[in-house]
C-alpha cells in the first residue's frame, strides 16, 4: 500500500468502512485501487468520479446520493463501539492471513459474483477471541437450510468431534446444517465462528438469535458489511468466498442441486483447499449437490467422520483416520494354511487329521502342525477319534465365519 496515511491508522480504518458502504465487498476494481494507492486515496478518487469502471462509477453515484460515505462511516463506528464490536483491518495482528489468497483466485464462470472475489477490506467482529488465531486451525461445515434428520445428525457428530480436537468450526449461521455445525462445536466445548452476510448487529435468521448470542459469548460473529447492513440475497453468495478462503478446508454435508453450498465448494476447489463431501442417500434431493460435486471434481474427497476430516486438513502425519472394520474374530490373523485347516473342520462332529488333509488339500505333516497351533489358540479340541471345533463361550459353536 502506497497511501500517505499509515496502514491501520484512524484515517485508513474509516476509509475502509466508507468503501464497504459504497461498494459491495470483493469488488475487483476497488480492491485493486486500495492495494495500489491506499484506502483514503481510493475513497477520494471514487467520490470525485474518477472511475474508469462504468459499473462501479454508477454504483458509487447511487450510494453517494443516499448519504455521505464518510459521515456514514462515523455513524457505523460509533454504533459498533456501543455494540461491543471491533473493526479488524489487514494491518492488525489479528487479520486472518488465508483470505489474502483471494487476490489470485479466478473463476472460470461469468457474472459479477464470480468476478468480484477479491479479499475483504475489513471485518467487523464480535467475540472474545483474536480473529486470525481462531481461524488458523479452522474448518468450515456448510450445507442445506432444509436439512434432513440424517444431515443434522451427521453434522452434529462431525462438528463435536472436530471441536474436541481443538479446531474451530466455521459456518454461516443459517438454519439446517449451519446451525447444527455451530451447535455441535458448542457441544464439544470448542470455538465456533459465524460468518454473516449482513451487519453483526442484526444476525440473520432471527430465529437463530439465541444461538448467535451464544456464539458471540464463546466464539466469534464476523461480517464484512457495516453495522445495520441488511441480509440481501446476493450478499450470501459474496460472503461464501470468505468461508472458503478463511479456513483450512470445507465440508459440505447436504446440498441441493445449484445450491449456495455448491457455489462455496467451487471457491474451495479454485483455492486448492481440501474440499470434503459427506455422501447421502441417492434418493435424497438434499444430497444431489453433494454427489454432483464428487462426480465432477476429482479433487473432492468423501468424508464420513471427524477423524477423516482432520486427516484431510491437518499436517502430514498429524492425524490418522482408522479404516472401518467389522468385529475382530479370533482367527482373523491366521496364516493361509492354518485358515484352510480350520475351514476344513466340519461344523458338527469330529474328523481325523487325514480327512482334514484331504479336505484342505494339504499334506498330513502340515495339517498336524497347524492343528497343534489351532489347539493352543483354543479354536480346535482333540476328541477320542480325531479333532473338532472347540466350543468358545459367548460364540455360536457353528460360527466359523
Amino acid at each position: 500500500m502506497n497511501g500517505t496515511c499509515p496502514p491501520g491508522g484512524p484515517e485508513d480504518r474509516a476509509a475502509r468502512v466508507a468503501l464497504t458502504w459504497l461498494a459491495e465487498p470483493g469488488n475487483r476494481a476497488v480492491w485493486a485501487l486500495v492495494n495500489q494507492a491506499g484506502a483514503p486515496a481510493t475513497l477520494d478518487r471514487l467520490l470525485s468520479g474518477d472511475i474508469p469502471d462504468a459499473r462501479l462509477r454508477a454504483a458509487v453515484a447511487a450510494r453517494s446520493a443516499a448519504g455521505d460515505p464518510r459521515r456514514m462511516a462515523e455513524i457505523v463506528m460509533r454504533r459498533a463501539d456501543r455494540l461491543g464490536a471491533r473493526l479488524v483491518v489487514p494491518a492488525d495482528d489479528e487479520w486472518p492471513r488465508r483470505v489474502a489468497d483471494l487476490a489470485a483466485m479466478e473463476m472460470d464462470t461469468g457474472g459479477r459474483i464470480n468476478s468480484d472475489t477479491r479479499p475483504p477490506l475489513c471485518f467487523w467482529v464480535r467475540g472474545p477471541w483474536p480473529l486470525g488465531e481462531t481461524l488458523e486451525r479452522s474448518v468450515a461445515i456448510i450445507g442445506a437450510r432444509a436439512a434432513t434428520s440424517y444431515g443434522i445428525h451427521v453434522t452434529g457428530e462431525l462438528a463435536t468431534g472436530i471441536s474436541k480436537s481443538g479446531w474451530t468450526v466455521l459456518s454461516g449461521g443459517a438454519f439446517g446444517i449451519d446451525a447444527a455445525a455451530h451447535r455441535g462445536a458448542l457441544a464439544g466445548s470448542g470455538r465456533t465462528v459465524a460468518v454473516l452476510a449482513c451487519g453483526i448487529d442484526r444476525p440473520y435468521p432471527a430465529g437463530n438469535t439465541a444461538l448467535f448470542d451464544r456464539i458471540a459469548d464463546t466464539g466469534l460473529l464476523v461480517s464484512e458489511w457495516p453495522i445495520g447492513a441488511e441480509p440481501l440475497r446476493h450478499r450470501f453468495l459474496i460472503r461464501n468466498r470468505v468461508i472458503a478462503a478463511a479456513t483450512a478446508g470445507t465440508v459440505v454435508v447436504e446440498a441441493a442441486a445449484r445450491s449456495g453450498a455448491a457455489q462455496t465448494m467451487s471457491r474451495v476447489l479454485a483455492l486448492d483447499r481440501p474440499a470434503m463431501v459427506v455422501p447421502g442417500p441417492v434418493t435424497s434431493a438434499m444430497s444431489v449437490g453433494c454427489h454432483e460435486i464428487l462426480r465432477n471434481n476429482p479433487y473432492a474427497r468423501v468424508v464420513t467422520s471427524a477423524g477423516e476430516v482432520l486427516e484431510e486438513i491437518g499436517r502430514i502425519g498429524e492425524y490418522y483416520a482408522e479404516t472401518p472394520r467389522g468385529p475382530e474374530r479370533r482367527h482373523d490373523h491366521l496364516d493361509e494354511e492354518t485358515a484352510l485347516v480350520l475351514e476344513a473342520l466340519p461344523r458338527n462332529g469330529s474328523v481325523t487329521p487325514e480327512q482334514v488333509a484331504a479336505e484342505a488339500r494339504l499334506n498330513l505333516r502340515t495339517v498336524l502342525r497347524r492343528l497343534s497351533l489351532l489347539e493352543i489358540a483354543g479354536l480346535v479340541a482333540r476328541t477320542g477319534d480325531g479333532v473338532a471345533l472347540a466350543h468358545v463361550p459367548g460364540r455360536n459353536r457353528h460360527d466359523t465365519g
